[in-house]
Parts: structure tokens; C-alpha cells; sequence
């Protein structure tokens, strides 16, 4: 099958986008308006980019619906910071209830019922259920695309983690406690916890 993304709609591209970029680490992002209204929101659209500076960048789609910036984006813009909580197994199903498109006056933390917690260096709470929490500041933040299936790309400089006792080993993390969920297509997810090893080979 030999397919164009361009010739496609945005939504059968999408398909295609979310089938194949497979699995996906979850970033559940809290940030705060300018108001003081806290937001809880989950994208797959993340990655880590840099070390150091500890660099990493998620993408908000824009609302289909009417073209608009989602409440995510638009708190980033006005504050300037936001936290990246880690999801895991435990927290999923409470996660995937900050999906949902609430307004913009609602808390997700009491929808969810998910327990914000203050952060050391910026505003936004953070998700005390969740084992790692990367406090950032906004790096820079791009734009891609526009109207249906476009997006922004907010990338942001770690300034602060924090990460469960039990979780941290030797300046690593034990990824088997950590039982991190990974994002596929439409309503499937996927479990980490089936961990296996390959040793990277020398060069000869």
C-alpha cells in the first residue's frame, strides 16, 4: 500500500498516525490559568528531546471542532510553565478521565480525583498519585499546521523532578516498579511491564 498523508483527510491521516507511531509515552500535563483555574490534560504527542539541558516537548492538537488552541496551550502561553506527570498502570483509568474536553472554568484534579500538590519552582500543581513529576518552564513553542489535524509543538526545560524513593537506583529508574502505560490507537493501550533486555553491539 503506498499512501500520501497529503491526499488524505485529517482524520483518516490521523488514523494512520496514531496506528503507527506505536507505543506512545503518555504525558499528563497540569498546567494553571492566569485566573489561578487549574488544568489536567493527557497527550501521547510526547517525547524526551535533550539531556542537557533536560529538554522535553509534547504536541496539543487544535480543537477540530472550531480551530481553537486547548486549554493546555493557551495556559502555557499566558504562564509560561506546566508539569509533566509520568502515567502508570495505577493511574490510567483516572487519566483517561482528564480527556474529556471539560470548560475551561472546570478543575480536572476534582473531576479526576487525582490529588494536585504544590511544585517547588512553578506554579501548576503537581499529580501526586503520579511517580515522576518534571516541573518546566517553556522553551520555545511551534506551530504546524492549520485548521483540522494541526498542532502546536510546546517544548519545555525540565527544572525540577521528583521521583519516588522506591523508583530511584543508582541515578537510575527501576522500570520494572515503575510500570509505565503506553498510548496505541482509538481506545487500546498498552502495558510495559513485559520488559525485556538486548545488549547494543560493538563495533568489531
Amino acid at each position: 500500500m503506498e499512501i500520501i498523508p497529503e491526499n488524505l483527510t485529517w482524520k483518516d491521516s490521523y488514523k494512520l498516525y496514531t496506528g503507527s507511531i506505536l507505543p506512545r509515552p503518555i504525558a499528563l500535563v497540569s498546567t494553571i490559568s492566569k485566573g489561578g483555574i487549574p488544568n489536567l490534560a493527557p497527550f501521547s504527542n510526547f517525547c524526551g528531546v535533550c539531556p542537557r539541558p533536560f529538554i522535553v516537548a509534547f504536541a496539543p492538537l487544535i480543537r477540530p471542532e472550531d480551530g481553537t488552541k486547548k486549554d493546555t496551550t493557551r495556559n502555557i502561553e499566558e504562564t509560561g510553565q506546566f508539569v509533566v506527570n509520568i502515567v502508570t498502570e495505577d493511574i490510567v483509568t483516572k487519566v483517561n478521565e482528564a480527556s474529556i474536553e471539560f470548560a475551561s472554568d472546570i478543575d480536572e484534579f476534582q473531576e479526576t480525583g487525582l490529588t494536585p500538590i504544590p511544585s517547588s519552582k512553578v506554579m501548576p500543581y503537581r499529580v501526586k498519585e503520579s511517580p515522576i513529576q518534571m516541573e518546566c518552564v517553556l522553551e520555545n513553542m511551534l506551530a504546524f499546521g492549520e485548521g483540522a489535524g494541526s498542532s502546536n509543538l510546546v517544548i519545555g526545560r525540565v527544572v525540577q523532578m521528583h521521583i519516588e524513593d522506591v523508583l530511584y537506583k543508582y541515578g537510575k529508574i527501576d522500570l520494572a516498579n515503575l510500570k509505565p502505560v503506553g498510548r496505541l490507537s482509538g481506545e487500546y493501550y498498552a502495558k510495559m511491564s513485559d520488559l525485556f533486555t538486548l545488549k547494543r553491539p560493538e563495533r568489531h
